[in-house]
């Protein structure tokens, strides 16, 4: 069953863009969201793992038992409900429409750049659109902490759009993950951000079914390993930058009706945008509520900024990423892109604002 009424974000609260500034400021009174065990932290490890919707995790208490255990709650993601509008929102501490990475596949003049590849139609478009002009923010407040994430991740458009000018560590092997944050804590480093994104590639091959589960079981362990490197006084706090919907063969063709109106798409399957040829965005409007509403909350981009779907502040440029008209799925289903493929067929996926999608857990245990 469909949720009746879109969750959107709460950028005034208990947000994932607002977790970073909270906590690099435990010297402020802490806000009422933020589990009370971080208070006093001497050295916080922050663990970003990537397709833990809080929704999931509550479905499966016994194949997660740290996690589970840890104290804390749920927080909304920002919309989309997306990686890379997510990761930077979490790192940078703003939402998308201050920060710009408004999607997994941007409109940049023409090009539909998909982000986390950083790549357009013709191939590798880091020169052609120089990440760190896309995204201008400094990460973590610009105080360059060290960041463990995946070697193969240094040097990628995405990286150097969200993360640049931080110390990188990279890790090929989970245990490689565990033991650099084990090193760092040794050394006085008051704060690391770590990431890990096994869990949301093996929802998008497989699904929520027993490859999820097996993989939460593991995720649960990375959790466990990464709590044992606590020195007294250190907080592990663990969130995620989306939840999961899935949606197995739904994948829906737009209709004529719609695509006759269409001169690109950008996006991605269940937050899907619609650039309308020349002079057509109300009939495109029009058209795709008549064809696709009782699948999709469909909303015109004047609509989705003006409810604050990306935050209070969506400039010009950042409004010009986007298309005349979304179509954010509220069933299991994704509408097409020839142009969106991959090397597999994604059976689970997110980006609407559903809550199995926009709800994300916060939670945090002291060594």
């Amino acid at each position: 069953m469909s949720d009746s009424e879109p969750v959107l974000p709460d950028y005034q609260g208990p947000c994932l863009s607002n977790v970073v500034p909270a906590l690099l400021q435990l010297d402020m009174p802490p806000p009422v969201w933020l589990p009370e065990v971080i208070g006093g932290a001497h050295q916080i490890v922050l663990l970003a793992i990537d397709g833990l919707g809080s929704r999931q995790l509550a479905s499966r208490k016994a194949l997660a038992p740290t996690l589970t255990s840890m104290s804390g709650d749920e927080i909304t993601t920002v919309a989309p409900s997306t990686t890379a509008a997510a990761l930077t929102s979490l790192v940078v501490g703003c939402p998308p429409g201050e920060h710009g990475i408004i999607g997994y596949r941007m409109n940049m003049d023409g090009d539909v750049l998909n982000v986390l590849r950083w790549q357009v139609a013709a191939g590798d478009a880091r020169k052609l659109i120089v990440p760190q002009d896309v995204q201008m923010r400094p990460a973590f407040g610009g105080r360059r902490p060290p960041v463990v994430t995946k070697a193969e991740f240094t040097g990628t458009g995405f990286t150097d759009a969200h993360l640049s000018n931080i110390r990188f560590h990279g890790w090929r092997q989970v245990s490689t993950l565990v033991t650099e944050v084990r090193r760092l804590l040794v050394a006085g480093e008051p704060f690391v951000y770590a990431y890990y994104e096994g869990l949301d590639k093996v929802a998008h091959e497989f699904g929520l079914g027993e490859h999820f589960d097996a993989e939460l079981v593991a995720v649960d362990r990375l959790v466990a390993d990464v709590a044992s490197t606590l020195p007294a006084g250190a907080v592990l706090v663990v969130t995620s930058d989306h939840g999961q919907v899935d949606v197995g063969d739904g994948l829906l063709a737009l209709d004529d009706d719609v695509m006759a109106h269409v001169a690109l798409l950008s996006g991605e399957g269940r937050f899907r945008w619609l650039h309308a040829k020349p002079g057509a965005s109300g009939d495109l409007a029009e058209a795709a509520r008549e064809a696709h509403g009782d699948q999709a909350w469909v909303a015109t981009r004047a609509e989705t900024i003006a409810d604050e779907w990306f935050g209070p502040k969506v400039g010009e440029v950042v409004a010009s990423r986007l298309g005349d008209v979304l179509l954010a799925a509220r069933e299991p289903v994704a509408f097409a892109d020839p142009a969106d493929s991959g090397p597999f067929r994604l059976v689970s996926r997110h980006g609407s604002l559903t809550a199995d999608e926009m709800m994300i857990p916060l939670l945090a245990l002291r060594g």
